[in-house]
């Protein structure tokens, strides 16, 4: 079993400054931007204002104005002038991301990560009376991040791992980060703020353990009273030790998740596929599915033999992309940036340090020039290497470097293993790229943290954990199995209308779940997401299964079901009702199609919203 971490997004940064991250255009076309010879922008903004246009910007170079109810080539036509050098339309920006971290500097103030917001845990306070408690099996909790409730979390020594409270690596204190991080005016606030809970640490210097480690690590859960198991890791392979381990923690009343996996393909990773245990996607803050997030199918078997199992593929997602969350005691970077003096996200490169100078645009940093000297040099990605451009700055006696991307959002970047420069360098966004271009000076910063980023499913799934917990404690009496239920009876949907591959039933949503046991009470009245055609969710007292298979090449479903109590049941397929038959306990759908095709199926008692949960085939 690994650490299911994304090497490929973890920008070792917290921007500083502004909130918006990444800007998305859209045109307004009303409004321009004009070129100018500056000796003679006197003369261009006359014109313009006789024309009827209102000036909104004057700045080196150029203006912005309105003109009002004219198109493009209107607006040149009226500025047709020899001192003019170019009319454009004025792109409107605003923000890409649907939802975004605080901004600011973490040691300085709390700042409150997107995916909190997102999946509304900010909308409900955490009651620390509950006893909730949550066992973090991964790389153990490191004590120098202060951001913590240290007296409410305990843990236990291994003798091939060491000591629960000193880091084997920062995955698991930015795992613990995002699940419980405490609620005190500085670093980042975790989903359930300062929940009690109890760290195993499993994972040796290289990075990996065993299936015994993590069923001995359930028993050790078990025995500190923990009502969740937090896994963001994963493996290949079953193994019957290990699933029993889990089996035994869910029937005792608890609730176990796990990493979805991070290779971006169909494969079931484990423990996330044991039907004990929850297992969880990864999205972003556009509320995208994360392009690395696995995604296996929800059937298995072929023919007549194909069986569904909603348990045993991604139930739901959270955010889990560029995740803001603690770390070990200086380690990660931090990096910020502002230019005139106003904040500009940055990504932290490379060499720690800071530089404030005059700015200095020196295009794709090929070439050495001394006209940099003294100043921050301002470089577009492209043509050479992070490194070459760093290091080209600082041969032209440049004091630091922003490097900018050549396409829509952050740039994150390194400047490699051999890298011998010493300036401060950041990366920048293609948006603020004309702010940053025009600016006169620049100011940026880098330094070590106790607070960074990091992508993966590992960090969707402390998500979840968090927000099981963070609602499980305002409706203590339920269990775990119902708080299962209920993270996906009030998921989000995204992507495809309905329960899907990727997404499962969606992306949880904290305040709606919480509402939701407080009016159903803890059997709830749903057995799975929000997918349309009414009430008829599951309340678990009838079992359906459902197997697909094709006659003649035309799909056929054959239904059974258990523990209905009515004389009749109704038979719903995606939503919809289909028949209304007498209940004895089987069912079959001719549906009378060739090829492929999906379908979700439900029984209820007829009449009524008792129904099973559903089921789903895949042709």
């Amino acid at each position: 079993m690994v650490p299911m971490k994304n090497n490929k997004f973890t920008p070792s940064l917290i921007a500083a400054g502004l909130a918006l991250s990444s800007y998305g255009a859209l045109a307004d076309d009303d409004r321009y931007i004009i070129q100018v010879d500056n000796n003679a922008k006197g003369i261009v903004k006359a014109l313009a204002k006789q024309s009827g246009a209102q000036i909104h910007v004057d700045a080196d170079g150029f203006i912005a104005a309105t003109f009002s109810g004219k198109s493009l080539d209107d607006v040149k036509g009226l500025l047709n002038n020899p001192h003019v050098k170019l009319v454009e339309a004025d792109q409107k920006r605003a923000p890409m991301a649907l939802f975004n971290d605080d901004a600011g500097d973490p040691t300085q103030t709390q700042l409150t990560p997107y995916a909190v917001y997102q999946s509304q845990a900010d909308q409900v306070v955490f009651d620390s009376n509950a006893g909730m408690k949550v066992c973090v099996i991964d790389s153990g909790l490191d004590s120098s991040n202060a951001d913590f409730n240290w007296s409410a979390i305990t843990g236990d020594n291994d003798v091939g791992t060491g000591n629960w409270f000193e880091n084997g690596g920062p995955h698991g204190t930015h795992v613990a980060g995002t699940i419980g991080a405490a609620d005190n005016g500085f670093g980042v606030v975790g989903m359930a703020p300062g929940v009690d809970m109890h760290i195993i640490k499993v994972f040796n210097a290289a990075g990996w353990g065993y299936s015994s480690d993590l069923a001995q690590a359930a028993q050790l859960c078990s025995q500190a009273g923990a009502n969740i198991i937090n896994m963001s890791l994963g493996g290949g392979g079953a193994n019957s030790t290990e699933e029993n381990a889990f089996k035994n923690f869910v029937a005792a009343g608890g609730l176990v998740v796990a990493a979805a996996g991070n290779d971006g393909n169909s494969v079931r990773s484990y423990p996330a596929g044991y039907s004990s245990v929850m297992m969880i996607g990864a999205n972003d803050a556009d509320n995208n599915i994360a392009d690395f997030s696995q995604y296996p199918s929800c059937s298995s078997g072929r023919g007549k033999r194909v069986t569904t199992d909603e348990t045993i593929c991604v139930e739901v997602t959270a955010g889990g992309v560029d995740t803001l969350s603690t770390y070990p005691a200086g380690g990660a970077s931090l990096s910020a940036m502002s230019a005139d003096g106003v904040g500009f996200a940055s990504s932290a490169m490379e060499n720690t340090g800071t530089a404030s100078a005059a700015t200095y645009f020196l295009g794709l940093g090929d070439a050495v020039d001394t006209g940099a000297a003294g100043k921050v040099c301002v470089i577009d990605r492209g043509s050479v290497s992070f490194y070459d451009k760093v290091n080209n700055c600082e041969l032209s006696g440049g004091v630091g470097a922003v490097i900018v991307n050549n396409e829509p959002g952050m740039l994150y970047g390194t400047l490699g293993d051999t890298n011998n420069t010493s300036i401060p360098a950041v990366g920048a966004a293609f948006e603020d790229r004309s702010a940053l271009v025009a600016a006169s000076t620049i100011d940026i910063s880098i330094g070590a943290s106790d607070y960074g980023y990091m992508s993966g499913t590992s960090m969707a799934t402390p998500a979840v954990a968090g927000v099981a917990a963070l609602v499980w404690s305002n409706h203590p009496t339920c269990t775990g199995e119902e708080i299962r239920d209920a993270l996906k009876a009030t998921a989000m949907d995204a992507g495809a209308t309905g329960k899907d591959d990727f997404f499962g039933y969606g992306i949880v949503q904290a305040a709606d779940m919480n509402d939701y046991l407080t009016q159903n009470g803890c059997a709830g009245g749903n057995g799975g997401g929000d997918n349309g055609g009414g009430d008829t969710g599951g309340t678990g007292d009838l079992t359906l299964t459902a197997t697909g298979y094709k006659v003649k090449g035309a799909q056929r479903v054959d239904l059974s079901w258990t523990d209905a109590t009515s004389s009749n049941v109704d038979v719903y397929r995606n939503g919809n009702m289909i028949a209304t038959t007498a209940n004895d306990g089987a069912y079959t759908d001719a549906l009378n199609v060739k090829g492929g095709g999906s379908y979700s199926y439900q029984v209820c008692e007829a009449g009524t919203t008792t129904c099973s949960a559903s089921v789903s085939v895949v042709f």
